[in-house]
């Protein structure tokens, strides 16, 4: 990544580079979404100043140098800690994130992309790019509102397995075949990059977050009411009651994503917060995140609720009386409530 400032490119410092930087890159250059934020100078080391150190976006931002970072040119890293992105180049038109008329970017221009070129292979590799669910369903020109983008007519040949659609190998022959009668719908489940791992509840658990199709842990340094808040929110699983540490729920396997975690406790999803940087840490699976949420949301808890009502009839000589105990579940979680 490199910013332009004061009539000169310079690169950006990896401390603190993260994916909410990452989808402000992504959205500025119209590229599609962010697949990975990386450093260590990825892509090679750069030369020239260094702009910016520990930027700090909240994933919104037009444009990088709107999000917050220590002061422009001062900074303590060198150029072997260049920041660098990854972006989908595809996308999904039309609907929500995971589901539209699908567009892929080629020669810095977006394509519509032929129903003949395309099949349930090529989706399961964009469904898991856009950090979406398994496809459901490959739909046709009918599903979705025409587009005005031109025609990518090359056959896409997946093999299912690909991390990146621009991975997959191509071959040009449906280009008499395609209009935009013709363009390419697909329909993946919703994305779920977060999941409560090792209690009974699945509104309660150690914290797991998807990327790049590997689950892995969260750090508990500054984990915090906020950051569960997110949590709790992006499972549907009410408000936080408790943000816990030490492996409370187990230690977890594989690699710790994220450390340092600062969510304000609006953010959609935990990989839009602020971190140390992806998968930058000081941490072992010792001090693994936890999150404790009340439930449901009061908006769809009437649906999820278990209620036993027990009723205790007592006959004594002095008269007749009721007791009733009303328990109700959450999540696997009992409060009793009794009278």
């Amino acid at each position: 990544v490199e910013v332009h400032h004061r009539g000169q490119w310079g690169t950006v410092c990896e401390r603190s580079w993260d994916m909410a930087d990452a989808a402000v890159v992504c959205r500025e250059l119209d590229c599609g979404e962010p697949v990975d934020a990386l450093g260590d100078a990825h892509f090679g080391p750069g030369s020239g100043p260094i702009w910016t150190n520990r930027s700090t976006c909240i994933g919104s931002e037009s444009t990088l140098k709107n999000c917050g970072s220590v002061e422009w040119g001062v900074y303590d890293c060198d150029h072997t800690k260049d920041a660098g992105v990854i972006c989908s180049g595809l996308r999904l038109t039309k609907n929500s994130s995971c589901s539209g008329r699908l567009e892929i970017l080629h020669n810095q221009t977006w394509m519509s992309v032929c129903d003949a070129a395309f099949d349930q292979q090529d989706a399961e590799v964009v469904c898991r790019e856009l950090d979406c669910g398994a496809p459901v369903q490959v739909l046709g020109a009918a599903a979705f509102d025409r587009g005005d983008a031109q025609m990518w007519t090359q056959e896409i040949q997946c093999r299912g397995n690909e991390s990146q659609i621009h991975l997959c190998p191509t071959s040009p022959s449906h280009e008499n075949n395609c209009s935009h009668d013709n363009y390419q719908g697909l329909l993946c489940t919703d994305k779920k990059n977060v999941r409560l791992v090792g209690d009974n509840s699945r509104c309660a658990g150690r914290v797991e977050v998807l990327h790049r199709g590997q689950w892995g842990t969260v750090c508990d340094l500054g984990w915090d009411m906020a950051d569960a808040a997110v949590v709790c929110r992006e499972l549907d699983c009410g408000e936080p009651v408790d943000a816990l540490g030490d492996a409370h729920f187990g230690s977890g396997s594989g690699p710790i994503w994220m450390s340092l975690v600062l969510c304000t406790g609006s953010e959609s999803t935990l990989k839009n917060c602020g971190s140390s940087g992806w998968s930058k840490h000081d941490c072992t699976h010792n001090s693994d995140s936890g999150v404790i949420c009340s439930g449901k949301s009061c908006n769809s808890l009437s649906m999820d609720i278990v209620t036993q009502i027990i009723i205790v009839i007592i006959s004594l000589s002095t008269g007749l009386y009721i007791i009733y105990i009303l328990s109700l579940l959450y999540s696997g979680y009992f409060i009793q409530i009794s009278d």
